[in-house]
């Protein structure tokens, strides 16, 4: 591994040459290692813990407040997220970076030790808090080490990072559950953890910063209380309240005027906690419309795969996890490629408008997908939608990153991640209630009295559930899953095209950073 003292790029003005000299780690991968070990604590926590969701219910009690376990979570995390990008830029990208380590050790060994389901809910929300600057800090300090042109070759270990996460987050949270209890499903982030802290404190140098402005509180207050409601509304709305329900509406309300609220004084306040100039770039914008619909499209698809592979085509829930293989592995593959490809000649507009393509014909096929469709069809219509994701997950935060100035990459890097994680709860929201839906008309229409009862708790049953109804509710649950997935993903890909719309208008600007540097790309 070769130590290096290189010149790091000033990317101050999209498309212009580098002009300012800051000093890389002497250790670039050694760096670059425990940035992965980081994000890979953010993306794998909440899937370990699913899995242990149940044990967890059996010895602690609480079952009327379980989704408050993973609602809080994600409460945190996205309103923690672009606070601690902000931040970044402000106070310095490493003291930031191991704040939100420490904060997520911290909530995790606090979960570990919970003894009943509030105490777990309030520690979940600890670790959110930190989960929060994971991510974030992750992309932000690449962004401060890699110039945009290097950092495509990174790609692959982003998205193999998620990939294994996705995949191997069920199957590590069922071992550990059953073999060592599900406190160590908490207890495992902290050796992960330490080994992260202790390698970026050693390696990791960069400049320090100190901000003279003083922490813009009330946009931090308005612009939390706005993302809160937002998730709210997208978790309870259908399942715990009506969409019509004067909660809801209270809470679109609020969450409306918060933002409103927020949009008004980032133009008044003297360090914004989301600076609205970034949005000036058209690129900036097209890359968080694309996020958000990238995260939209996603989750709902790893949401409802597993569930239509389960009820449909008998698959094991055991190993949900390895079901999506086909589309992970596409996505990571394609991840690479691309990567390469725009380390290489410096171009990249050609992925989003691949991906967009991808991601619609992707979706339209799973759409097609009935009682009588294969696994092997199934897999292969999986992987045609994990080449668009792959063309997509990395290449959005590159172009962010490389449209704003090197002073707000914190907040873009953030930003970015944002859209994307509001994406994920709209998708989920919006396709969950149109699966749901779709799932009780069916049964009702073909199992009548029977059907209704079966699905007037959930329309969503565990393979044991499965199990035990009779042959003509089980046949009549497996047509109506089918027709769920068939609307849900068929309202993916309409919700996709937009992705190809954003694409086709996205101006591709050098990317900074290029072959002129040889000595960073020597030392990576």
């Amino acid at each position: 591994m070769a130590d290096t003292q290189a010149v790091a790029t000033d990317r101050g003005t999209p498309g212009q040459p580098d002009t300012s000299q800051e000093k890389q780690p002497k250790s670039v991968r050694v760096v670059l290692l425990a940035l992965m070990i980081a994000m890979m604590l953010a993306m794998l926590d909440n899937m370990i813990v699913g899995t242990a969701m149940p044990t967890i219910v059996g010895e602690l009690g609480g079952l009327e407040h379980l989704s408050w376990v993973v609602t809080g979570y994600t409460l945190a995390t996205a309103a923690a997220t672009p606070v601690w990008g902000k931040l970044g830029d402000m106070f310095g990208r490493k003291a930031t970076f191991l704040s939100s380590i420490v904060i997520f050790l911290i909530g995790s060994a606090l979960s570990g030790m919970a003894q009943d389901m509030g105490q777990l809910i309030g520690f979940r929300a600890v670790q959110g808090l930190g989960a929060g600057g994971l991510m974030v800090g992750v992309m932000a300090i690449i962004g401060d080490l890699i110039p945009p042109r290097e950092r495509g070759k990174y790609q692959g270990m982003m998205a193999g990072v998620m990939a294994l996460a996705m995949i191997g987050g069920p199957l590590v949270g069922g071992t550990i559950t059953d073999n060592w209890g599900w406190r160590w499903s908490f207890y495992i982030n902290l050796p992960l953890g330490a080994v992260a802290l202790a390698l970026v404190s050693a390696v990791l140098h960069l400049p320090k910063k100190r901000s003279k402005a003083g922490i813009d509180y009330l946009g931090v207050v308005l612009l939390t209380v706005g993302i809160t409601s937002i998730v709210l509304v997208t978790t309870w709305g259908g399942t715990e309240y009506a969409w019509t329900s004067a909660r809801i509406m209270e809470l679109i309300g609020i969450g409306v005027a918060a933002l409103v609220g927020f949009v008004f004084w980032q133009t008044r306040a003297a360090e914004p906690v989301l600076p609205l100039h970034i949005f000036r770039s058209g690129n900036f914008t097209l890359m968080s419309v694309i996020g958000f619909i990238t995260g939209f499209v996603m989750f709902g698809a790893t949401l409802f795969l597993p569930l239509y592979q389960q009820a449909v085509q008998g698959a094991s829930a055991t190993n949900s996890g390895l079901l999506l293989l086909p589309m992970l592995g596409a996505m990571l593959v394609t991840s690479m490629v691309a990567g390469r490809i725009t380390t290489n000649s410096g171009r990249y507009k050609v992925f989003p408008i691949m991906g967009g393509v991808l991601m619609v014909v992707g979706l339209y096929l799973l759409s097609l997908m009935d009682t009588g469709t294969t696994r092997l069809t199934s897999g292969i219509y999986m992987a045609v939608l994990g080449a668009g994701m792959g063309c997509l997950m990395q290449i959005t935060m590159l172009v962010a990153q490389n449209s704003v100035e090197m002073k707000d990459m914190g907040v873009a890097s953030s930003s970015t991640t944002l859209f994307r994680t509001l994406g994920s709860s709209f998708g989920v929201a919006v396709m969950g209630a149109l699966f749901n839906h779709r799932v009780q008309d069916v049964m009702a229409e073909k199992a009548g009295a029977l059907g209704s009862k079966v699905t007037e708790r959930s329309a969503q049953l565990d393979a044991a559930s499965l199990a035990k109804l009779p042959v003509q509710a089980r046949e009549a649950y497996q047509h109506a899953v089918s027709a769920g997935t068939h609307s849900a993903f068929l309202l993916g890909a309409v919700i996709a095209v937009l992705v190809l719309i954003a694409a086709l208008f996205v101006k591709e600007v050098p990317l900074k950073g290029g072959p002129q540097k040889p000595e960073v790309t020597e030392a990576l």
